[in-house]
């Protein structure tokens, strides 16, 4: 299959999706408004950049998209996000089958902005010829915008041979508790700090390490002098993905404490998962979804650490649960995460997709605003 995905270079997720798909053999382009990043893409995926760069590029793009649609004849095209790519590709009058993959933000936040945005979002949505989600829950926000239509569920999946657990480890009064998150509010941070004081005043050698950067890392930094734990709260960086297995094995317990819904899926809990770690998440759409409440980890309310400090001391206290909850994680990503299966299901979804335009018919006289843009093959 050809296939044309448009979405942004600098994305890890952009680049798994096209890697993923080359390694199975299909002819794979790439248009995007952003220069690739630090993650590098398979010599076999044909990246395509716009000549404006950023977000100028959403608007100002597509007749560069149109041709190039032109150029390529792809079978399918797949647009990720239905902000920014979404009306890039609307723009652009496309006349091949278009799988619109949702992402998060999107539309959990951008909709809520106003009726403007939530216009705009709903009709990026009816352009295509089908909708994807990486989760059950971010599909139900979905149909709030595209009431009515199918939509396909791809979730990231994860690599079962990079991430992998590491040996069990031997009894020790050392207990860290970690997660690899970048230092933004809406990731909770805060509240993991806040978690981890009163534990470690019960357990002094327990650790807690923090992987990532961003805008709140000094803030945070203060926080943990503050609460008198910034000799046991230690911040590493952010890492690049192929290290995070790595990091992720020097673990005992994996917190996500997200407070937005906007997190629609869990990336770096079913990757610890995979590594047979147990977790304590926030009850936020996305991280509760992949956690099985119980069995892989603990659901806690979001924005409240001692709920979550007293998830931390019951697996401190119960080295069996901890690790009986690690391995049934890895059995549970193996079943529904690993890269593989997600592949499968994307492919899944781009024939959906062109048996779905099919059955819609394309009227070139509608305005590019319109309720539907086109999808058929020339």
């Amino acid at each position: 299959m050809r296939i044309l995905l448009v979405s942004a270079a600098s994305s890890i997720h952009t680049v798994r999706w096209a890697n993923g798909l080359a390694a199975r053999g299909h002819e794979v382009h790439l248009a995007s408004v952003h220069l690739p990043g630090k993650h590098p893409f398979s010599s076999d995926v044909k990246v395509h950049i716009c000549p404006t760069h950023g977000s100028a590029g959403y608007l100002t793009g597509a007749a560069w998209l149109h041709r190039l649609e032109h150029q390529i004849r792809p079978d399918v095209v797949n647009v990720h996000y239905a902000t920014g790519y979404g009306t890039l590709a609307r723009m652009a009058r496309l006349r091949t089958p278009v799988l619109l993959s949702v992402w998060g933000s999107d539309v959990y936040d951008f909709p809520r902005r106003n009726r403007l945005c939530a216009w705009l979002v709903r009709g990026n949505l009816a352009s295509a010829s089908r909708l994807a989600s990486t989760s059950q829950a971010m599909a139900v926000v979905t149909r709030q915008y595209a009431p009515g239509r199918s939509i396909s569920i791809t979730p990231f999946g994860v690599d079962m041979n990079a991430f992998v657990p590491g040996p069990e480890p031997e009894p020790s009064d050392t207990v860290r508790i970690g997660t690899v998150k970048a230092m933004y509010a809406k990731y909770g941070i805060d509240d993991l700090i806040r978690a981890f004081a009163p534990v470690c005043s019960e357990h002094p050698q327990a650790e807690l390490d923090l992987y990532g950067d961003g805008p709140d890392t000094e803030a945070l930094k203060e926080l943990a002098a503050t609460l008198g734990v910034e000799e046991q709260v230690i911040f590493h960086g952010s890492v690049p993905h192929e290290q995070v297995p790595e990091a992720l094995r020097k673990m005992d317990i994996f917190a996500a404490l997200s407070t937005l819904d906007s997190e629609s899926f869990g990336v770096a809990i079913i990757e610890t998962g995979a590594c047979g770690l147990p977790v304590v998440v926030s009850d936020v759409d996305g991280p509760a979804e992949v956690v099985e409440a119980g069995v892989t980890g603990f659901v806690v309310p979001r924005g409240d650490p001692a709920a979550a400090a007293e998830a931390f001391e019951r697996l401190i206290n119960e080295p069996e649960l901890r690790l009986g909850m690690g391995r049934a994680g890895r059995r549970r990503v193996e079943a529904e995460y690993s890269w593989a299966h997600s592949l499968d299901l994307m492919e899944e979804a781009y024939a959906q997709a062109v048996e779905d335009a099919k059955c819609i018919p394309r009227n070139p006289a509608r305005a590019v605003f319109g309720p539907r843009v086109a999808a058929r093959r020339r």
